[in-house]
């Protein structure tokens, strides 16, 4: 068995899947909303029997690889390398691709935090200092804080004697250049070290804070904190600080804390609110809002009191609003921020988090609090302000509420606030329709005869005893689509051949016909349940009969429609004998369509 089997018969698609979206039962198999394209009905199905995916939205579709290849932007043997430990199974060098820098460059990093951790259990100075910010061993241990000593090179050399080169260490941005040389130094010295990982865990860059008891003004004039350079592993975009740590708490809170600091993160999860994580200073990206919506649709975010009047200007706060994320104001309590708030009272903490307002709940409190409704230049600064965010909102009826809303509160009418509000707006703003990406028009490229002739054959599989009725009523000509013409003449050979229909040994036989059908079967034993997943055997058998009569009757119209064009080449090439020849052929169809009832 080589590696990749051996994963996959130790891991459950449904545990690997689950810890990235929210699945709910459907027949035998699971539902979720794709994590891959917008949508709102949940076209998302997996099979724990078969350890299959797919996707009836975008197509997409596959095992427990290819959604974590699609997930993390893997290649196979990065996938393989995230996979392996959760399964327990242990790869040889020559299981992971030689070539894959990306996977150098991960056990670059993961060697790094491995050294600075344990530098950090030398340095009793460093664990004393934070001991006295609050943190206990436990904490220190889970988010592998490290420290990195005041060496030029100590790192460079310990990762060199493993066979990493100079280059490879510094696209891992571990080292810089010295300027107009050929060396290389380290990029951390004397600073404790703050991992940041990607959402499966790994160590992708890293904070690092200036030792407090340095004296050294060099590293003084680098800052307080100084962060990995963007690689081709870290892009700060893309990451949000412990989300690693804190996915399966705001899946079972459904809500995820956003606060600025990684101190705050770290803090917060030791006090028991593990459903934090860390923007890092900046404003939340369209690349961190969609790791968000993976887990949840509610935000709550922790401002102190001076960046709360900013909210209106946080770009992130836009895109959040136009991922319709319903978002929350923590307002801190005895502190500048939740780190302090934290070690002052806990208990007041979890009570701010309970209070929080919703955002436009909080935001017109402050704009209202702060101006003077009794004169006219206070309710233009109130519109002002306001129309701005609601401005960023995508949906129309949030557009419509709040307008209402802001109408009451400032004796203005809404024609004139909406005349307004499409002043604010770019060309092509206005209409909040979203744009529909290629994923989402995949489905509807299909012709209905297409998606009734898969439909069909889907119910066949789930529902087996149905298989002679339909081998008696419907011949292969009828289905839409030579994959599925193919598919079905197969499905009867072997249903013919066995009396029976057993999914894995009609996989088998597909794989030795045609692989392709092997994979059409995958995808088609998850659509009945998305579509039909506990329905009566008497009503499944009634939607196969209205499939079979509407298939033949889109076979019979597209007949008779070519016969008709026939007819009409025939008469301009003043050929009676063709015209009275297919008049005849025409006449029989017709009344056999009347028969269907067309």
């Amino acid at each position: 068995m080589n590696p990749a089997e051996e994963i996959k018969s130790k891991l459950d698609i449904t545990e690997v899947l689950g810890e990235y979206i929210s699945l709910r039962p459907a027949g035998g198999n699971l539902r979720a909303v794709c994590p891959f394209h917008q949508e709102k009905t949940p076209s998302f199905m997996v099979s724990p029997e078969k350890q299959i995916w797919h996707c009836f939205g975008c197509g997409r579709g596959g095992d427990i690889f290819g959604f974590v290849m699609e997930m993390e932007g893997l290649n196979f043997s990065e996938a393989l390398r995230l996979l392996a430990p959760k399964a327990g199974v242990t790869l040889k060098r020559e299981d992971v691709a030689e070539t894959s820098k990306r996977s150098r460059l991960l056990d670059i990093l993961a060697i790094a935090a491995d050294y600075y951790h344990l530098q950090l259990f030398k340095n009793e100075a460093i664990k004393n200092y934070l001991k006295t910010r609050g943190l206990n061993e436990e904490t220190v241990r889970n988010f592998k804080i490290g420290y990195s000593p005041d060496s030029w090179d100590d790192i460079i050399n310990i990762l060199k004697t493993k066979k990493y080169s100079d280059e490879e260490i510094f696209l891992a941005g571990l080292s810089a250049k010295k300027e107009g040389t050929a060396k290389y130094y380290n990029r951390f010295r004397d600073r404790i070290m703050f991992p940041i990982n990607n959402v499966a865990g790994q160590t992708i860059g890293f904070s690092a804070r200036v030792n407090p008891a340095n004296t050294n003004p060099e590293l003084d004039k680098m800052g307080k904190y100084i962060n990995s350079p963007q690689t081709n592993v870290y892009d700060k975009s893309r990451v949000l600080f412990a989300l690693d740590k804190a996915k399966q708490a705001i899946k079972q809170e459904n809500l995820v804390i956003i606060v600025e600091g990684q101190m705050d993160a770290i803090s917060s999860h030791q006090h028991g609110f593990k459903n934090t994580a860390a923007s890092s200073g900046t404003a939340l990206t369209g690349e961190q809002i969609k790791l968000i919506k993976r887990y949840t649709n509610n935000v709550a975010l922790a401002f102190d009191a001076d960046n709360a009047g900013q909210i209106a200007a946080d770009r992130g706060i836009k895109e959040a609003m136009a991922a319709e994320l319903d978002i929350k104001v923590i307002i801190i309590p005895g502190g500048k921020d939740p780190d302090e708030a934290l070690k002052n009272n806990p208990a007041a903490w979890g009570e701010a988090i309970k209070a929080a307002a919703p955002m436009m709940e909080y935001y017109f409190a402050k704009v209202l609090g702060e101006s003077d409704l009794t004169q006219a230049s206070g309710k233009r600064l109130v519109a002002k302000k306001i129309l701005e965010m609601i401005n960023k909102f995508s949906n129309k009826i949030e557009i419509d509420h709040w307008l209402k809303r802001l109408s009451e509160k400032i004796d203005i009418g809404e024609e004139v606030l909406r005349e307004t509000i499409n002043t604010l707006r770019k060309p092509g703003e206005i209409n909040n329709t979203p744009k529909i990406s290629l994923a989402d028009r995949i489905d509807t490229r299909q012709s209905r005869e297409e998606r009734l002739s898969e439909l069909l054959l889907s119910l066949v599989l789930k529902y087996p005893d149905f298989t002679e009725y339909v081998a008696n009523n419907l011949a292969s000509e009828h289905l839409d689509g030579l994959h599925n013409r193919l598919f079905y003449n197969q499905l009867i050979i072997y249903y013919n051949t066995n009396k029976a229909l057993d999914y894995r040994s009609f996989r088998g036989h597909l794989e030795s016909q045609n692989p392709a059908l092997a994979s059409q079967l995958d995808t088609l034993s998850l659509l009945a349940d998305k579509d039909f997943a506990e329905m009566d055997l008497v009503l499944v058998r009634g939607e196969i009969i209205k499939i079979i009569l509407a298939l033949k009757k889109f076979n019979l119209k597209n007949r008779m429609t070519e016969i008709e064009k026939q007819i009409a080449s025939a008469e301009n090439n003043n050929d009676s004998q063709a015209s009275s020849d297919l008049m005849s052929k025409l006449k029989l169809l017709s009344e056999e369509s009347k028969e269907l009832d067309i």
